[in-house]
Order: C-alpha cells, then sequence, then structure tokens
C-alpha cells in the first residue's frame, strides 16, 4: 500500500480508502448495500490488515446508521483511534424540518455533533460538504468549519461535488480571513467518465488539493460483468440504483480496452479501471466499496498493477475527452508557441 499526502498537509492517506455507503441497509440505501455490524467489522479489519488507513462515510448513508457501523467497526478492530483516518460528510437531509439539510452554520453544527456521537468519537479528521449548497454563502459554510476546526472537533476540511469556481472562491475566502483552506475534494472520476480534467483537475494540482475518487467503477458499471444490453449478476447495484449517469456506448469501449490490458495482467476488468486511476497524477486516494472480502481483495490488489506507457496510452486513447471550447481554442494557441517544457523564442 502506498500513501500521499492529504491536499498540502503533511498528514498520510492510503491511496485506497474504504468507503462504508454498503454499511446498514437503511431505507433507500438498501439497494447500495445492507451489511450488518459483523460483516462490516470483518471488512474493516480486512481492509486495516492490508495497509488502508482511510476510512469514509457520510451522515447520510443508511439514515446515520453507516455511522454507526462504521465507528464501532473501528472500535472492534483493536485498532488506536489514532491509527485511522477517518472521514465524514455532512449537507443531505438528516430530518423533515427545512433547515436540516445544506451547508448553512446551524446545519454543520448540528451535523457534526450527531457524527461524532453516531461514531464514537470526538474528532473526525476530514470532514466535508458533501454538496454545493446554492442557497447558501460560501463564506458562511467556510466559517463555520473554520470554527470546527478551532474546537477541535475536526482536524481538516473538503468538498464534494463542488466545481471549479466554487472550489476557487472557498479557498479564496479563506486566504482573506486567514482560516483553515479546503485540503480535498471528493468527486466522480473514471476512465469511462474523465470531465473533471477540463476544469476541475488542474485546478487541484495548482492550489494542491487532493483528490478522493467517489465510485471509480461507475457504480459497478466498469467492473466487467455487465453485457452491452444492460444484463448484469443478480442482486447487482445497477439494476436497482443506476448511478452515476454514464455514456454506456463509450463506457463499454473502454471495457472492451481494458479486458484485453486485464487478460496480459492476468486481472480483471475492474482492477484495471482501478489501476488506471491510481496512475492518474491528480488522485490522492480511490474510495472502494465492497459487500464480500473476495471483492474487497480484488479490489485492493489494483495497487499491485503496473501500467506501461503503452497501455496508459491505449486507454487513454480510448477513453479520451471529446474536444470542448474553450479548452480547444486554448491548446491551438498556445500550440503555436511553445511545446511543454520548451519556449520558442523569435
Amino acid at each position: 500500500m502506498r500513501y500521499k499526502k492529504l491536499g498540502g498537509s503533511g498528514l498520510l492517506v492510503s491511496e485506497i480508502c474504504l468507503g462504508t455507503m454498503t454499511f446498514g441497509g437503511r431505507g433507500f440505501w438498501n439497494a447500495i448495500g445492507n451489511l450488518d455490524q459483523s460483516v462490516a467489522d470483518g471488512i474493516v479489519a480486512r481492509a486495516l490488515d492490508a495497509g488502508v488507513n482511510f476510512i469514509d462515510t457520510a451522515d447520510v448513508y443508511s439514515e446515520g446508521l453507516s455511522e454507526e457501523v462504521t465507528g464501532k467497526a473501528i472500535a472492534n478492530s483493536g485498532r488506536q483511534r489514532s491509527d485511522v483516518i477517518l472521514a465524514t460528510k455532512v449537507f443531505g437531509a438528516t430530518g423533515e424540518g427545512p433547515n436540516d439539510r445544506g451547508a448553512t452554520r446551524g446545519h454543520i453544527m448540528d451535523g457534526v455533533k450527531a457524527s461524532l456521537k453516531r461514531l464514537g468519537t470526538d474528532y473526525v479528521d476530514l470532514y466535508q460538504i458533501h454538496g454545493l449548497d446554492q442557497n447558501t454563502p460560501i463564506e458562511e459554510t467556510m466559517r463555520a468549519l473554520e470554527d470546527l476546526v478551532r474546537q477541535g472537533h475536526v482536524r481538516y476540511i473538503g468538498v464534494s461535488n463542488w466545481s471549479a469556481w466554487t472550489i476557487m472562491k472557498a479557498l479564496g475566502i479563506a486566504e482573506k480571513h486567514g482560516w483553515t483552506r479546503l485540503s480535498t475534494l471528493q468527486a466522480y472520476y473514471t476512465i469511462a467518465g474523465r470531465d473533471i480534467e477540463r476544469e476541475i483537475a488542474p485546478l487541484l494540482a495548482e492550489e494542491k488539493l487532493g483528490l478522493m475518487v467517489w465510485s471509480p467503477l461507475a457504480g459497478g458499471l466498469l467492473s466487467g460483468k455487465y453485457d452491452r444490453d444492460g444484463k448484469g449478476p443478480e442482486g447487482a447495484r445497477r439494476a436497482n440504483f443506476d448511478f452515476p449517469p454514464v455514456d454506456k456506448e463509450r463506457a463499454f469501449s473502454c471495457i472492451d480496452g481494458m479486458r484485453k490490458v486485464g487478460e496480459k495482467h492476468g486481472v480483471s476488468v475492474a482492477r484495471i479501471a482501478l489501476a488506471w486511476l491510481l496512475h492518474q497524477p491528480a488522485v490522492m486516494s480511490v474510495i472502494i466499496g465492497a459487500k464480500t472480502n473476495e471483492q474487497l481483495d480484488d479490489n485492493l490488489a489494483a495497487t499491485e498493477v503496473k501500467l506501461s506507457l503503452e497501455e496508459l496510452a491505449v486507454l487513454n486513447e480510448i477513453s479520451a475527452l471529446p474536444p470542448e471550447y474553450p479548452g480547444w481554442m486554448i491548446q491551438r494557441q498556445n500550440a503555436a508557441q511553445y511545446t511543454p517544457g520548451v519556449i520558442k523564442q523569435d
């Protein structure tokens, strides 16, 4: 297992992060996973034994039950709390009231108290805003997070599913006031969904934010277990919850290419999909969710797959994003002036 810095900080996190969306199974979340405490204990212990030190959950997963199961699983593993980098999120609805959601100061303050209680801990290593609240000023959100850091309830802060300009605005607000800056972004990124490469990935590199990838197999679609007609394994997640949205034709072209690479390495398509992400410079950690130890082991083994430059080139070409303005114009105008690393002089 390799470890990378959490954004611009000195904290080291494993390049594989264990996601806990499959823990609990309460309400709507039953369609994604319903692992009980005993099974979750086994998966958490197995991941920790493999060198994973990073675990991600959220207050909305299984209506809070995922946090409870996660906290108990960490305690049952026998590991010291300081050995685990624990991340959770706030934003989604946790009640019926109009203020039981969003990124307001009120909801954030209420949310962290409830999460700490469910997790059975007195601090969260990484506290993330789970979505972009278009009704709440970013300054209000950032001030609330700053106060949580000062109070010791939270050590690092991040966001999830934010656009590039809103991330930059949050960073500017933090710098203006001398507040804690964002360390991470949690975003969707797969070989079949490379949209963040247009604006977000360059921003992360420039501002030294760490990228946590959610749904690296596109909700299971990139596991290689689905046919082009949509048929998959019985009880498969995509059959019950067709998310995230994916250009299926493009995705299956990627799967065909990954299957050929996988055959050369003697590994699954899923392992190649994860390995491709682990080779991307923007990626800090890839979040994997597992329902069985076998699935967990296969995903963890992606860290051992070394893709050659030729294989990466083939996969990159198959999955390349179509040109989009102003990107194609920027590339055209700059290509006439210099090549990477060499400035042409008249």
